[in-house]
């Protein structure tokens, strides 16, 4: 496992934070401090350490600070150190005063973003996704190829070269009064090629976790079943599918004009998750059932990772997590983290639902966005 640690974050004009330099001490973290102190939004600088849009999936104008009156954000940044076995690594991503895209820097050079997943992984688990089975699967597929990025940063790339050619596909049959056959017939082999690679990712992460799951016998959290749902959903993705996935987007041009939208394709995927011991479809557990699902597959994402001996390994964060947990198996996810040497961001309001954790992780009280770390 190539490890990967934060030693210190430095927050400027982000969110509520006028500036933070948070120095940490290698162990795992836990923030506590009334609601709206600033927590989460410490918790989601970290995430910006990765590629794309944070953990809260913001726009990178929101996230600056804005004072009473202003019309948009200001200029922010978040710069962090970080051990590796090479030495220390400091990253710094922002964005500059009158620009719309974020910047990221590398030991001071200015990097593409897909650059930050060679220096750190980030898995997490916010709120938001408590009503993961819920929701549409719009959502279950964001957080699967979250996972799926995670251990193979190529699938964003792809994922968004499928996208491209989705979107070009469905305006060219929606404004051209005689579409032309040739240009369809371009952004067809497109999706086939990019959509076989996503898909296929897909379906190795997918079995990777259900072996890791399989795995994890003696744990206090439910275990899952997990499968992918639809036509272009659970196959083998060979070079057979991909051409047979781009003769069906042939076939069904007129449909799919008359529909507004293509209504097949591995973008339809849907992550179906069974409650094994009930055998119940998640979406009918009850909440506390759902939480445990979803936090037993970041667990499992974040297990298999550690492993890794090309990629650094994870850094979790958990927001809110704690607090939604009974004593038993709140102690075993502390156990669980600190077993696998992963170093871990919690949040919680009170200081005592971490005293399972004191003495193994550094301890961060947030209060108005003033952060004070305590001594053991």
């Amino acid at each position: 496992m190539a490890r990967a640690v934060l030693r210190r974050l430095i927050l400027t004009d982000y969110r509520s934070y006028t500036r933070a330099d948070l120095r940490l001490d290698g162990r795992s973290v836990y923030l506590f401090g009334a609601n709206g102190a600033g927590k989460t939004n410490l918790m989601e600088a970290v995430s910006y350490l990765s590629p794309g849009r944070g953990l809260r999936g913001a726009a990178v104008a929101e996230v600056g600070r804005r004072l009473p009156g202003e019309a948009g954000g200001r200029a922010w940044s978040v710069a962090a150190v970080i051990d590796t076995p090479d030495g220390e690594v400091r990253l710094g991503t922002g964005v500059e005063p009158g620009a719309v895209r974020r910047t990221v820097r590398l030991e001071g050079e200015g990097v593409a973003p897909g650059r930050l997943a060679e220096v750190l992984r980030l898995v997490w688990l916010t709120p938001a996704q408590d009503r993961l089975f819920l929701e549409g699967g719009t959502e279950r597929r964001r957080f699967l190829d979250r996972l799926v990025f995670a251990a193979e940063p190529a699938h964003a790339a792809h994922t968004a070269a499928y996208d491209k050619a989705l979107r070009e596909r469905m305006r060219v049959l929606s404004e051209a009064e005689a579409p032309d056959p040739a240009w369809l017939d371009a952004l067809e082999a497109q999706m086939a090629t990019s959509g076989a690679l996503m898909a296929a990712a897909r379906v190795r992460t997918l079995h990777a976790l259900q072996a890791e799951i399989d795995g994890r016998t003696e744990t206090p959290f439910p275990q899952a079943s997990l499968s992918l749902s639809g036509e272009w959903g659970e196959i083998a993705w060979d070079e057979a599918d991909g051409m047979r996935f781009r003769e069906a987007l042939k076939r069904a041009r007129a449909r799919d004009a008359g529909a507004g939208r293509t209504l097949s394709g591995p973008h339809r995927t849907d992550l179906v998750v069974l409650h094994r011991e009930n055998d119940r479809p998640a979406a009918e557990c009850s909440t506390g059932e759902q939480k445990a699902l979803i936090l037993n597959l970041a667990l499992a994402q974040a297990a298999r990772l550690s492993r890794a001996e090309s990629s650094p390994n994870p850094i979790l964060l958990l927001d809110e997590v704690a607090a939604h947990l009974d004593p038993f198996r709140r102690s075993a996810l502390f156990d669980e983290v600190s077993s696998l040497g992963l170093q871990t961001f919690l949040t919680g309001a009170d200081t005592s639902l971490f005293d399972a954790l004191k003495g193994r992780a550094q301890g961060v009280h947030v209060d108005a966005s003033v952060l004070t770390s305590l001594d053991d």
